[in-house]
């Protein structure tokens, strides 16, 4: 069994979280969080119903170990009976489930899953309730502000009404650009209006900027997508990548398994701030494995050779 998540939320008066990220926030990258202070880490969003129907998906879009712990599985669903079957195969090896309510992108909102779920509030009570009487492991969602914060208001006390365990909030609407500054009040709000956890999330690259969200929202912790990728110590008080820690993920990636492009890429994010810009020209275009650790052997002094 997986530690529960509520067992680190309330043991902690701050709690620093990987947020769920579309290919990133995958195992070799949340063993390598774990070891710079991250307390909790999320799945990337896994569809309810493929989940649920496909043996292939339910090889490939989960996996984990006995060091990723505690874990939070997030699903997109449409309705509760997706969400809570699949909810039921993975409780015995997660530490929570959370109801993806944020995802702006447009496919997600034709599909009736995502952020379309912030126009649905019956919806997600509905499936809040019905995964909290399939699993014993907690349930939470994970929203954005709406450009009415009454509606944020209303939305977050059905949720509390059928006791969902905690709340993140992103501090934008879904229409707004991630460049947009992030709405405090708002997830001030939601603070304040009810009476489980709630975390922030949206512009989170620094401990400072954790600092600014406790002080102007009052929150119970802070998740962190971008900000992680282009350098996963920062919880650490690292102010740019490590080079111990590019070390690190390249022996887990190779480690575990990694396709070029998860590899490739991740390694892109974290020498966004420290590479020159000539030589990141040349890395970005590198095709292969091989090549990448050549490079890093050649330009970083990587041994190859510790890292099988």
């Amino acid at each position: 069994m997986k530690t529960s998540v509520l067992d680190v939320i309330n043991s902690k008066e701050r709690v620093n979280i990987c947020a769920p990220m579309v290919r990133y926030s995958k195992l070799p990258f949340r063993a390598l969080l774990r070891k710079y202070n991250v307390d909790i880490c999320y799945t990337p969003m896994i569809l309810a119903d493929v989940f649920k129907n496909s043996d292939l998906a339910r090889e490939t879009d989960y996996s984990t170990n006995a060091g990723d712990d505690p874990v939070v599985v997030q699903f997109a669903a449409s309705n509760s009976e997706d969400l809570a079957a699949a909810a039921e195969l993975v409780a015995p090896f997660a530490g929570g489930i959370d109801i993806n309510c944020g995802c702006p992108q447009k496919w997600a909102i034709q599909e009736r899953i995502g952020s379309h779920l912030m126009s649905d509030p019956e919806t997600v009570r509905d499936m809040v309730r019905t995964v909290k009487n399939r699993v014993s492991i907690p349930c939470s969602i994970k929203i954005r502000v709406h450009p009415d914060l009454r509606e944020t208001y209303e939305f977050v006390k059905r949720a509390e009404s059928v006791c969902v365990d905690y709340i993140t909030v992103h501090g934008r609407t879904r229409k707004q650009k991630s460049t947009e500054p992030v709405n405090f009040e708002g997830i001030k709000l939601v603070k304040e209006s009810v009476s489980m956890p709630v975390f922030a999330n949206g512009s989170i690259f620094s401990n400072a900027d954790a600092e600014e969200m406790y002080e102007k929202t009052g929150v119970d912790g802070v998740m962190s997508a971008r900000g992680l990728l282009q350098n996963p110590a920062f919880f650490s008080g690292y102010e740019y990548t490590p080079w111990e820690c590019i070390e690190e993920y390249v022996h887990l990636a190779l480690g575990y398994g990694t396709n070029h492009f998860i590899f490739h890429h991740h390694l892109m994010y974290m020498f966004e701030d420290i590479m020159s810009n000539a030589e990141r020209k040349t890395f970005n275009t590198l095709s292969s494995i091989p090549a990448i650790l050549d490079h890093l052997e050649e330009h970083w002094g990587l041994d190859v050779n510790k890292l099988i």
